[in-house]
């Protein structure tokens, strides 16, 4: 993975209280493999990236929530929020993210200010005109491209959460440190 670009700025990076993930086309590739189980129901996978995994837990040592709100309702994405212990994943079917975020903001008492998201289409706009730091990956449409005030290099579901976690802690000044933790952690120090 490349080295993050310049433009988190480091006063933006140490507002931001919660991140907002989207899920198919940002934790994922975009891709849905559906099948059916013998009994007839409906099998979906999808695929997850392992790093990616790794910078949502970074994110919550940093004392920075992460939430999931997708358009979409899937098993799937409900056991990988479990398994990276995201307890707040919403899934609207009618894909109204907007409301989602705003209670979620006022339970919390945090402004948009306080907010990052990274999203990659028309579902996501409305929050992403919103938040303090509005974050796109390369497969993002244009419209989300057009109000997103930093992109990655990595595309969905290939390592981009992980690459906008590393860029947002370091802008903060506490990639290293979480790293060193994390590494004496597994190394018996």
């Amino acid at each position: 993975m490349e080295e993050p670009r310049e433009g988190i700025a480091p006063d933006v990076a140490r507002a931001i209280r919660m991140v907002v993930l989207d899920v198919d086309g940002v934790l994922t590739d975009g891709g849905i493999y559906i099948g059916a189980e013998a009994g007839g129901e409906t099998l979906e996978l999808k695929r997850f990236d392992i790093q990616d995994g790794l910078g949502v837990k970074m994110l919550g040592w940093a004392g920075i929530e992460v939430v999931i709100v997708s358009g979409r309702v899937s098993e799937a994405t409900a056991r990988r929020a479990e398994e990276l212990g995201v307890t707040e994943c919403h899934q609207d079917p009618g894909a109204a993210k907007l409301p989602v975020v705003r209670t979620l903001l006022e339970e919390r008492s945090l402004g948009w200010h306080e907010t990052a998201m990274m999203g990659d289409d028309l579902a996501d706009l409305p929050v992403l005109e919103r938040v303090g730091l509005a974050v796109a990956v390369p497969n993002a449409v244009p419209e989300v491209h057009a109000v997103s005030g930093w992109t990655t290099t990595a595309r969905g579901g290939a390592g981009a959460v992980r690459e906008f976690a590393r860029a947002l802690l370091m802008a903060r000044g506490e990639w290293e440190g979480l790293v060193q933790e994390y590494c004496d952690a597994r190394s018996g120090s």
